[in-house]
């Protein structure tokens, strides 16, 4: 008999709306993830701190471990501190660091994994991929589906407001990542999966659509819950391609080029996404993409984020080395610099007028 379903790798639950946090201790009681409460908790010594004071009153078993950063030698160093102590899980208390610090410590040791993200920053907080800085700059590595995922939309409210409108940048870009997918498929014969895709584009295009703006609950929610979407697309394909295009190999370009300088994630790629539907000959997608982005105050032109149209060239020219083999409209067109400086203006000029 053929097998007519397939099992999906997702959270146990998953709670976005206001007050969450208040309820994260019956929470876990109640969906068996630790009745005990001997659970290993993962912060920053920034926002982390602030809420460990609210809710270690609540965990008297609960130890508390403060992580200096998002790299590998933080999370080699937090599974290590955390072994062999019989906690039920781990819990990411924080940003996207401190999240992909704790996902690739518990996968480590082999807990569970809550995360209990402070800001919606991008998808990463329910994916399958820790990504963390290492000696040869950034790395991307494969760690179990969160168990639980926990998003209070006051503690996001709290939170700079450029967070926000990074994850917003983010979300939209998986419409050209999925773009570039399907591009691939028809030239290359890449496989592609119509469950992720589908999961992914539609993330993308209910925060695209959604009137609402960063003020508000709704759309708060639908933001969280298409960057929770996005990660568990992720899952389901076994690889980050449903959420990572051209839009995310010169967002790459900008963080190897230009270290020092590089702006948030989602600002990137939400920008990156934008001129890549323009390589794409879809001006009136890539003039919507710019228009929602300048709504929610995301920049759409590399001088809004610091970089001159000297320095975006060099990072699109170079972006295809960051992912070495994958098939993006970057790939396809194999441009030349004179070539990308002219889809540029033409670019700057269509999202201009």
């Amino acid at each position: 008999m053929p097998v007519l379903t397939r099992l999906i790798p997702s959270p146990v639950v998953v709670d976005i709306r206001t007050g969450a946090l208040d309820d994260l201790v019956g929470l876990l009681a109640d969906q068996r993830i630790s009745a005990s409460g001997r659970l290993a908790f993962a912060i920053s010594n920034g926002s982390g701190q602030a809420l460990r004071e609210k809710l270690a009153p609540l965990l008297p078993d609960a130890d508390w471990y403060a992580v200096a950063d998002g790299t590998i030698d933080s999370a080699v160093k937090l599974a290590d501190d955390i072994k062999g102590k019989r906690y039920d899980a781990v819990v990411g208390l924080g940003g996207g660091k401190i999240i992909d610090v704790a996902k690739y410590a518990a996968a480590r040791v082999g807990l569970p994994m809550v995360a209990v993200a402070t800001n919606l920053a991008h998808d990463g907080l329910c994916s399958p991929v820790a990504t963390l800085d290492n000696d040869n700059g950034r790395g991307s590595y494969g760690v179990p589906t969160p168990i639980a995922v926990v998003i209070d939309l006051d503690v996001v409210r709290d939170a700079p407001v450029r967070y926000v409108r990074s994850g917003i940048g983010d979300a939209i870009s998986n419409i050209s990542c999925v773009a570039d997918w399907e591009l691939s498929h028809r030239l290359t014969g890449e496989s592609i999966d119509g469950l992720a895709a589908a999961m992914a584009r539609q993330a993308g295009e209910a925060v695209l659509r959604h009137p609402g703006g960063i003020g508000d609950d709704a759309f708060l929610t639908v933001l969280a819950e298409g960057l929770v979407l996005t990660g568990i697309s992720m899952s389901v394909a076994g690889d980050s391609r449903p959420a990572s295009g051209a839009c995310h190999e010169i967002n790459h370009a900008f963080d190897l080029l230009y270290p020092k300088r590089a702006a948030l994630h989602g600002e990137q790629v939400g920008l990156g996404a934008a001129f890549a539907m323009h390589l794409r000959g879809a001006h009136d997608d890539a003039g919507l993409f710019a228009e929602v982005l300048r709504r929610h105050g995301l920049p759409v032109l590399p001088e809004e984020i610091g970089f001159s149209t000297d320095e975006f060239v060099k990072a699109v020219e170079y972006a295809p080395q960051t992912r070495p083999g994958r098939f993006t409209i970057l790939e396809h067109l194999d441009l030349t610099t004179d070539q990308i400086r002219d889809a540029y203006a033409d670019y700057a000029k269509t999202i201009s007028s």
